[in-house]
């Protein structure tokens, strides 16, 4: 194989892949990457045999063939590479050249032949989303993340389904710990249609990957085939592999009893819950909200550092309410709120909390109360 590519067509794609290869995984073999020729270019491959991502990208093919090669040396080999152009060879027993008249790299490589494949998914009938808005649905999701060593689908994954509503079809995710919830919404057209699938759990690993690739402008078309998740922008794929088990019933955790809604300013309550939080450690995570007449009292006790609390008008007429939240996790699910002004859905201190945008019903999240 020989080939010459531009430093500007593979540098980004290279850069996103990095933290896909350096994941450990049964074979060595997916820390490296695998490029082979086309008719008027080359194929990029990454795996780490749960999440696989090909793309492919123009080059001026001399000889056709196909190498591995060290995913984090060839990055690191192009990213300061001088010039644009960039030469690769395949020369004896799997060794590669890389480089121009003026340097020269001399790479040990690896068999081709031994490197796994992607899930052929082609005849997939896959449906278009907004890519900033896929984007930002994994991002709400995917910052819930449970402990690293709690291997359970649900909260390692996020769940997709898709959902017919009186006003058309939707996809959502939905994802949680155990102690929150997040649940963001996509709405197509009243005239889409989209393909019926069944209710599934994507690795939120895969799913981070797949953000790596959306831009905040265009479309990106997505589908599911049998046990894989398929994301398709332009002219790179991300497959990932679905994880196994049962989502838990969430529906009534996210219902609302609207008379309980309190508006608050998103930005003075998040940077009031900030302040809050700054006396939390690893033992004392939690600050009591005390909702009385008219006015939240946000307080924080740890005894190893000293106490803090902050009032702040909102309107609340009702009977007293006094509950222990995390904050971090509070300021967490209002980060993921885009409007002004957000619903705290405030019941009781027994009951989950539900915190919405004001007139947006595309992100829900929801924070379990700690005991006081």
């Amino acid at each position: 194989m020989k080939i010459t590519i531009k430093k500007g067509d593979i540098l980004t794609v290279l850069s996103k892949i990095q933290g896909l290869t350096s994941r450990k995984s049964n074979l060595a073999i997916t820390e490296n990457v695998l490029l082979a020729t086309t008719g008027n270019g080359i194929t990029l491959m990454a795996t780490d045999l749960e999440t696989g991502i090909e793309g492919s990208y123009p080059a001026v093919v001399e000889k056709e063939g196909s190498l591995v090669i060290s995913a984090r040396k060839f990055y690191e080999i192009v990213r300061e590479f001088p010039s644009e152009d960039i030469e690769i060879n395949e020369v004896e027993n799997k060794w590669i050249e890389i480089g121009s008249p003026d340097i020269q790299y001399h790479i040990v490589g690896m068999d081709s032949d031994e490197f796994p494949e992607n899930p052929n998914v082609d005849q997939i009938e896959l449906f278009e989303m907004q890519s900033s808005f896929l984007k930002k649905m994994i991002e709400k999701s995917a910052m819930i993340s449970g402990a690293t060593d709690d291997k359970r689908a649900h909260i390692t994954g996020t769940l997709f389904e898709r959902i017919a509503t009186e006003d058309g079809m939707c996809v959502r995710m939905v994802s949680t710990d155990g102690s929150r919830l997040s649940k963001a919404d996509y709405h197509f057209e009243k005239d889409v249609n989209i393909p019926k699938f069944d209710k599934i759990i994507i690795p939120k690993k895969g799913l981070m990957e797949i953000a790596k690739f959306l831009s905040l402008e265009g479309t990106v078309l997505v589908g599911i085939k049998k046990t894989y998740f398929i994301a398709k922008k332009d002219t790179e794929t991300i497959i990932i592999r679905l994880l196994e088990g049962e989502f838990p019933e969430y529906t009534d955790i996210v219902k609302k009893e609207n008379r309980f809604d309190v508006i608050v300013n998103r930005a003075q309550f998040t940077m009031m819950l900030k302040r809050m939080s700054i006396l939390s450690s690893e033992s004392y995570k939690g600050a009591v909200f005390d909702f009385g007449q008219d006015r939240i009292m946000v307080s924080a006790t740890n005894p190893e550092i000293g106490e803090s609390k902050e009032d702040m008008a909102i309107d609340f007429s009702r009977d007293p309410v006094k509950v222990a939240f995390n904050p971090k996790y509070f300021i967490d699910l209002l980060n993921a709120i885009e409007t002004d002004n957000v619903l705290i859905n405030i019941v009781s201190e027994e009951k989950p909390c539900v915190i919405e945008g004001e007139n947006d019903k595309t992100y829900l999240g929801v924070i379990m109360p700690m005991r006081i």
